[in-house]
């Protein structure tokens, strides 16, 4: 498996110092259309991995198919909500309270567990106030905001929603097995952080269920309605999927609605983007090989592919350049090097 592992990456970011390379982010990804060709790639596009909360929009699917967004009134903004992996803001916190409002639930049904805020200044109010984070602090209470509607909804438990064999995760299992054309029985399925299951598929596939998802044009009509809902309430709410000074939100506030994003962790990203110009729409997955737990490479790689493919302006490039290549200073601000793509997709 080590060997596997290793085979399916190859050099996608260099960071310099000096004259020389210091260090190399390794990754893999692909580009697929929404008609399942695969348009280009880097590495093995085979690579298998958990889409951690990459998945979120695949989640929220099947829950929006069956309507309930509308049996309990959720704006669009909600919608991009229970997608996210915010930053446990005050204003997410309020966002999620009056959602839980309309559902019928209490923060305490919740079972994602605990954490500090994303945010740091947020962090850091909740500990000058002498007070300790809550489930709605918790960058997945989205999620599971959404599935306790979802299980409401059906009028299953609310107890273990989180459970394999409930209805709520088995049609989860069921969207994404179709969206991303992987039979479910080949869907290798973990336990993410906030103890929701989490699914591991190729890259191939991944990018197929983005594409799909953002231009929907084979679906049956109240899937594809779906798809859009889910697209318009990410990109039409970037601060609700993610927050303050993180790449989701800068990324979808520059692009205004033209591609959807959402990290994962362990160094996971997707984008989509649909149909313009009569061609079809497209989906792109990535992994980057040692989890990029600082954040900085992914987004990097992520928008070198958008630029390879013609899906991103070199305006837009400016404007987010602080994810992109970019120089490196020391604490007295003295340039010493610089981060920058090593990779031509293939």
């Amino acid at each position: 498996m080590t060997h596997t592992y290793s085979a399916w990456f190859k050099e996608m970011v260099e960071v310099t110092r000096g004259n020389i390379v210091e260090s190399v982010h390794y990754g893999a990804a692909a580009v697929v259309d929404s008609h399942g060709k695969l348009i280009a790639s880097y590495g093995d596009p085979n690579a298998t991995s958990f889409l951690r909360s990459s998945s979120k929009p695949f989640q929220a699917l099947p829950f929006i198919e069956l309507g309930g967004d509308e049996k309990f009134g959720f704006t669009s903004a909600e919608i991009g909500l229970i997608c996210a992996s915010h930053s446990g803001t005050e204003e997410h916190k309020a966002a999620l309270k009056k959602l839980q409002a309309k559902i019928g639930i209490s923060e305490s049904d919740l079972l994602c567990g605990i954490h500090p805020p994303l945010y740091k200044e947020a962090a850091d109010a909740l500990m000058m106030k002498g007070e300790k984070p809550t489930q709605n602090n918790h960058n997945c209470s989205g999620k599971h905001t959404g599935m306790l509607a979802h299980a409401k909804m059906r009028g299953a438990s609310l107890t273990d929603y989180l459970d394999l064999d409930h209805p709520v995760q088995q049609s989860i299992i069921k969207a994404f097995s179709e969206m991303c054309d992987v039979p479910k029985e080949k869907i290798e399925i973990g336990i993410d952080g906030c103890s929701a299951p989490v699914f591991a598929i190729p890259l191939y596939n991944a990018a197929l269920g983005l594409a799909r998802l953002s231009d929907p044009w084979d679906l049956e009509k109240n899937r594809a309605k779906a798809c859009q809902k889910i697209f318009n309430g990410m990109t039409g709410a970037p601060f609700m999927v993610a927050g303050p000074e993180r790449f989701d939100t800068d990324f979808m506030n520059q692009m205004n609605g033209r591609v959807l994003t959402k990290t994962g962790a362990e160094g996971y990203q997707v984008f989509g983007i649909p149909a313009q110009n009569g061609k079809p729409g497209m989906g792109i997955a990535l992994k980057m090989a040692d989890g990029d737990v600082t954040e900085r490479s992914r987004s990097l790689v992520g928008l070198e592919i958008l630029r390879q493919i013609g899906a991103i302006s070199n305006d837009d490039l400016a404007k987010l350049g602080q994810y992109y290549t970019r120089k490196i200073y020391n604490w007295r601000h003295i340039e010493v090097g610089e981060m920058r793509p090593c990779f031509t997709l293939e």
